[in-house]
């Protein structure tokens, strides 16, 4: 039997609390997003603007990120599929590809936050212009490529670190600031303090609950194996849950800690209109009174900038595989991620100057926040489904507070949309540029209902999640004799056939034949043998049944997975294993975009071998 080599391995731990330990971790890469430069932005703004007031929103917020990520996770422990992936098993065609543009909308209004986090960072902390901060930016690709090689363990570890720089910066930051705790009370009282106030409460949602996050979360809690028995999944949930209120909570201090510093140190002091983080930078020192407040700041914006990043470029790969089961390699994919956030600001910032920065940044946040419901209402319908969750759904009070919240968000965000669009009609006639912008509107609001009422008037009833390949398939095999030891790549398409027959026409039955198979998901370039997901488990069954024909017809087998990209896994297994011959199938490369789009696999491994290899077409 295949077998998958997950490293982290909860089974093989005991004791409750060494285990919950291993269920630790997915939760902090996803809480980093919730401490992102565009929080920064809006929490700045929300306390010099309007001091204390809307510290609630922040709660409030938090206490809501918890319950949807926890939902989040519990739909890819309970099901082995992320988001994106029962998006595309549940709606149609046209559905889901609006669902992941929108999705796509959501990566670049995140990743255009870390880039200006970081230029601006690097700005304050070493005089390094804007617009250059942008193109540097452009190579974080190489520290995050570097610790995916390193592993799961080590990615959230380097996270944890960013996360304690930022939480410890805080607190001294705090310590000099020396807050009002009897306004800091205060301000949880829900309410609207004054013009403006809603926009920069919807901004605080948006950079609170990042909708990217809802997609990563279900994912991420894949790379841990545990018993898929009902006790088994039953404490899988109750430990990222916990895992999950622990990293959200690290983010609420940090900001709520931003908004503070802002209320105590700008508002309390006259200074109502900074929103920009360059402006807060510069005011803390003669405000606080000391050098170390503006460069602590600045350390902890470069540490929140880099880390969430990382984890943008992670889910920008999980989403487009889960929506459009599209696999591109990993460098072309995080290129495209980042020049869509890079290519605007440098733009606008060359245009307009350092200040549209700040302008940049609120308005990436307020984006993410329009997005959310398009991810929110399939989440909950589908963690509220007895069908898909059985005994694991959602209870009635969760539910309940679920739905509240969506309704909540969503309709904050309609108001927000009608303000603008009643303004713009105050002060124009009708134009194209006002007629695209209110077509869109209305389409999206169409689209919000359908995925909301859709569920009520069909039954609710959702086909097994279609499998990465076509399947295993009967294949009539063929009897000669040549080499000793054969191995061969299979990916599970109709080129198996041709490549199996192949291999017993060299060996007959007296060589033995390794069936090879690369787990190439986003999951698998990402987290290697560490991840566990539902292509995993599918190609294992298919491996195995191919493994079976031969042995009924007295062919020496045996199979192995393995996890990447196959042309930089194949060669080594290939040495490793000893075979005196590699069979392997070509699809055919099209063109040179085929080639750039897909990669091309056969010949790097026959750069990469000494031994011969058959290639089929």
């Amino acid at each position: 039997m295949a077998q998958n080599k997950a490293i982290i391995d909860t089974r093989t731990i005991t004791g409750k609390w060494r285990k919950m330990l291993a269920f630790l971790g997915p939760a902090y890469l996803v809480s980093i997003g919730y401490m992102d430069p565009g929080n920064w932005a809006t929490d700045i703004a929300a306390g010099s603007r309007f001091g204390y007031a809307l510290i609630w929103v922040i709660v409030v917020s938090n206490i809501t990120a918890i319950l949807v990520q926890s939902h989040s996770a519990r739909l890819g422990l309970v099901t082995g599929k992320d988001l994106a992936q029962f998006s595309r098993s549940y709606y149609n065609r046209k559905i889901n590809f609006i669902l992941w543009i929108l999705a796509e909308i959501a990566i670049a209004a995140t990743d255009l936050a870390e880039v200006l986090g970081m230029a601006i960072g690097l700005n304050l902390l070493f005089g390094i212009d804007l617009s250059v901060g942008v193109i540097i930016s452009l190579f974080d690709t190489v520290l995050l490529m570097f610790l995916l090689r390193k592993g799961i363990r080590q990615l959230e570890s380097f996270i944890i670190a960013l996360i304690s720089i930022i939480g410890l910066s805080f607190v001294v930051e705090l310590f000099f600031s020396k807050p009002e705790i009897s306004s800091i009370f205060t301000g949880l009282i829900p309410g609207f303090p004054g013009n403006g106030s809603l926009y920069i409460a919807i901004g605080i949602i948006g950079a609170t609950i990042m909708p990217h996050n809802l997609y990563l979360h279900s994912s991420l809690v894949q790379t841990r194996r545990f018993d898929r028995t009902p006790v088994g999944i039953a404490k899988a949930i109750k430990f990222n849950f916990f895992d999950t209120a622990i990293a959200l909570n690290l983010a609420l201090f940090v900001n709520a800690a931003i908004l503070i510093l802002a209320a105590s140190a700008f508002h309390a002091s006259g200074y109502q209109e900074v929103s920009d983080i360059g402006d807060a930078h510069r005011m803390l020192e003669p405000i606080l009174g000391t050098v170390l407040a503006p460069i602590l700041f600045a350390v902890a914006l470069i540490a929140s900038g880099q880390s969430s990043t990382l984890t943008g470029t992670l889910t920008g790969q999980i989403i487009m595989e889960g929506f459009l089961n599209l696999r591109i390699q990993p460098w072309l994919r995080r290129l495209i991620t980042r020049s869509l956030a890079v290519i605007p600001a440098f733009i606008l910032i060359m245009a307009f100057g350092d200040k549209m920065a700040g302008i940049l940044l609120i308005f990436s946040q307020v984006i993410l926040s329009l997005q959310l419901g398009f991810a929110l209402i399939p989440l909950i319908h589908w963690v509220s489904s007895k069908t898909i969750m059985k005994e694991f759904r959602i209870g009635l009070i969760s539910r309940i507070v679920s739905w509240t919240a969506v309704a909540v968000i969503v309709s904050l965000n309609i108001g927000l949309v009608f303000d603008f669009l009643k303004e713009i009609y105050s002060h124009n006639l009708f134009s194209f540029k006002i007629i695209f912008i209110t077509l869109f509107a209305g389409s999206s609001l169409v689209l919000l209902i359908y995925i909301l009422l859709e569920p009520f008037f069909r039954r609710f009833v959702v086909e097994k999640l279609q499998p990465m390949h076509h399947g295993a398939k009967e294949i009539e095999l063929f009897k000669n004799k040549e080499y000793k030891r054969i191995a061969i790549s299979v990916d599970f398409s109709d080129a198996d056939s041709k490549a199996l027959n192949a291999a017993i026409t060299q060996g007959g039955t007296h060589a033995e034949y390794i069936l090879i198979h690369i787990v190439e998901s986003a999951g698998a370039r990402t987290w290697n043998s560490e991840i566990l997901d539902i292509e995993t488990d599918e190609d294992t069954i298919f491996i195995d049944k191919y493994s079976k024909m031969l042995t009924n017809q007295n062919y020496k087998n045996s199979t192995l997975i393995d996890f990447g990209i196959a042309k930089n896994v194949l060669p080594g297994i290939v040495e490793k294993l000893g075979a005196d011959l590699l069979i392997m199938a070509s699809h055919g490369e099209k063109n040179i975009f085929h080639r750039i789009l897909k990669g091309t696999t056969i010949s790097k491994v026959q750069r990469k071998i000494n031994v011969p290899i058959l290639i089929l077409k």
